[in-house]
């Protein structure tokens, strides 16, 4: 556990200020969207998931050669983490190899009360050849490669270099900003215009979010985005963006007469997406501002559809009920699927630009 682990990790640091004495390595990671287990199959497939796991790990650590074998220990940290320690290593390498071990185990599916689940996971690695103060500096350090190890993809492994404490304090600063955004209405929309090429005329828009930091700077969405996904703070976004292109659709109308009527396309993150209540957010937000909902478009990426298929198929008879019409947007860049078109009632396609750019 944590505790035994920190002890542990508190000796071999000890030691290690003794001149001569070999270098260790700590390796952190957690399960690539373990939350999804839970919340789909429930706490107690998601447990027998991480006793499965930690059985893998033990497993890989006993599977090492006799001589590397008593120098490495696992421990289960808490929620989905898991850490290693592994003493008198040569070199990083060392540390690299026992990472690549890790994920080659965590490989096969686990099968989990008739469930197969695969487990993916990015490893960061911390060294003692750094100097560090305390058992949880090393331990933090891990963290943040693992952080980085997730930048470049599923199943990576990183070993932590000092740049990757800037990039994690500029990251916490932006968290705070963004929280203090939704607070003070830093958010900006700006409407892209749709133009049918055959007259030239605008049709309706595209509803775009932007940031407005107080330091002047214009923040763009895959900069804020993804980080108000991982805070929980993208509900509130979406539905102040939501409210505002209704207000401005009804501005709109007020101002200029025209048939036929502005429509505007809004981008809704996966994750509101599979609230029920959005549905309810969505009507309010049309009947507080008196707008009819054909004249309103919603975004939804391709892979939101797939991996949610027969909870998709009801939201988007509700859209429907609504008369809001749906577009799938990046199509092309996941699935690609031209079957799954029938199945569901989806108005329109956004053709990737890598498809069309040449």
């Amino acid at each position: 556990n944590r505790s035994y682990f920190l002890v542990r990790l508190a000796r071999a640091l000890e030691a290690s200020r003794v001149p001569g004495t070999p270098p260790f390595a700590v390796l952190f990671f957690n399960l690539d969207r373990f939350k999804i287990v839970n919340y789909t199959l429930g706490h107690r497939v998601g447990d027998q998931l991480l006793a499965a796991v930690a059985g893998r790990l033990r497993d890989c650590l006993r599977g090492q050669d006799a001589s590397t074998a008593p120098l490495v220990l696992g421990a289960h940290l808490g929620a989905d983490e898991f850490a290693v320690l592994y003493e008198r290593i040569t070199d990083t390498s060392d540390a690299v190899n026992l990472a690549r071990s890790i994920q080659e185990s965590l490989r096969m599916p686990f099968v989990i009360e008739g469930h197969e689940l695969f487990v993916t996971t990015c490893i960061g690695i911390a060294t003692s050849e750094r100097p560090t103060a305390r058992p949880e500096d090393l331990l933090r350090d891990a963290d943040a490669a693992a952080n980085q190890a997730r930048t470049l993809g599923r199943t990576t492994h990183a070993v932590f270099q000092e740049s990757m404490h800037d990039d994690a304090a500029q990251v916490l600063r932006l968290e705070t900003d963004l929280r203090r955004a939704v607070q003070r209405n830093e958010f900006r929309v700006y409407y892209q215009p749709i133009v049918l090429l055959s007259q030239g005329s605008i049709a309706g828009f595209e509803a775009l979010v932007r940031w407005q930091h107080p330091s002047g700077r214009l923040i763009m969405p895959m900069e804020f985005i993804p980080l108000a996904e991982e805070i929980g703070l993208i509900s509130d976004i979406d539905r102040w963006v939501l409210n505002e292109v209704c207000r401005q659709l009804r501005a709109w109308e007020t101002q200029f007469r025209r048939r036929p009527p502005l429509t505007v396309a809004v981008n809704l993150s996966g994750m509101e997406f599979q609230k029920p209540e959005i549905m309810t957010e969505i009507d309010r937000a049309l009947r507080t501002h008196g707008i009819w909902g054909r004249k309103l478009k919603i975004e939804i990426t391709e892979s939101v559809i797939m991996e949610h298929a027969r909870y998709a198929a009801d939201m988007l008879a509700h859209l429907g009920a609504l008369d809001i019409r749906l577009s799938i947007d990046d199509f092309g860049t996941g699935y690609s699927s031209l079957s799954y078109l029938r199945r569901f009632e989806i108005d329109l396609l956004k053709i990737d630009k890598s498809f069309v750019g040449r």
